[in-house]
């Protein structure tokens, strides 16, 4: 099936160039060259990837990528940047984006990340399918993850999580009692080797806690192990 891909990107030579790239990979792109343009376009249709810059005009990538992530616009993004700097990456990892590259790159590299992705998303949605029909619903106390309805709830009050807080939540409560280092929870829920960035693990965890915690000096559901990573409590 042809994927849809969006591309926000403000250089049109790049923009062409990769138009032409994906669609030998069997992709049908829509090209937009302004931020709060590209924003609103990936609100109003469902896409396979967006591919996104971020020094665009009227508002950045990181902005567009923040946002979509919070109406919950799960569409795996690919974020562009002529940045270098790790507080860059970091950010962009951070508000949601799935893979980072940094310009200039080979076009060999940009299509291994889009067909690496495009590997992911499949895995990903088999996994879930599979996970839904072994685990429809997951009670610890107060807390449940209705896995099919991607949903959390506290005490009966719903709990709105972004699309990785919530994998990462499946993920430890799935497996109450084993502990995940900071770098395989990066490998496992971003898909990718994000060497050197657990930084980001421990804000979804800190973010994690602050919503579902009812004493953040002393954790319910998200313990640390010392010297390992995190874990979910053992029943």
């Amino acid at each position: 099936m042809e994927k849809k891909v969006l591309i926000i990107e403000d250089d049109r030579e790049i923009v062409d160039l990769l138009g032409i790239h994906l669609h030998d990979l069997g992709c049908l792109t829509t090209p937009i060259y302004d931020g709060k343009e590209g924003y609103e376009k990936a609100l109003s249709k469902q896409y396979d990837l967006i591919i996104l810059d971020i020094m665009l005009p009227n508002m950045d990538g990181l902005q567009v990528c923040q946002r979509l992530r919070g109406r919950d616009v799960n569409t795996p993004i690919l974020m562009l940047t002529s940045k270098s700097e790790e507080i860059d990456k970091i950010l962009g990892l951070e508000t949601g984006a799935d893979d980072y590259l940094t310009k200039p790159f080979s076009i060999r590299e940009f299509i291994a990340r889009v067909k690496a992705i495009f590997r992911r998303v499949q895995l990903s949605q088999q996994n879930q399918k599979i996970q839904q029909q072994q685990n429809k619903i997951l009670q610890f106390d107060k807390l449940k993850l209705d896995v099919e309805k991607r949903k959390v709830m506290l005490a009966d009050q719903r709990i709105e999580l972004t699309p990785k807080e919530f994998d990462l939540l499946y993920l430890l409560a799935s497996n109450p009692g084993k502990s995940y280092s900071r770098q395989r929870l990066l490998n496992l829920i971003w898909g990718y080797e994000y060497n050197g960035y657990e930084h980001t693990v421990n804000s979804h965890i800190n973010r994690l806690r602050a919503k579902i915690e009812p004493d953040l000096q002393q954790p319910a559901f998200i313990l640390t192990t010392w010297g390992v990573g995190y874990r979910f409590r053992d029943e």
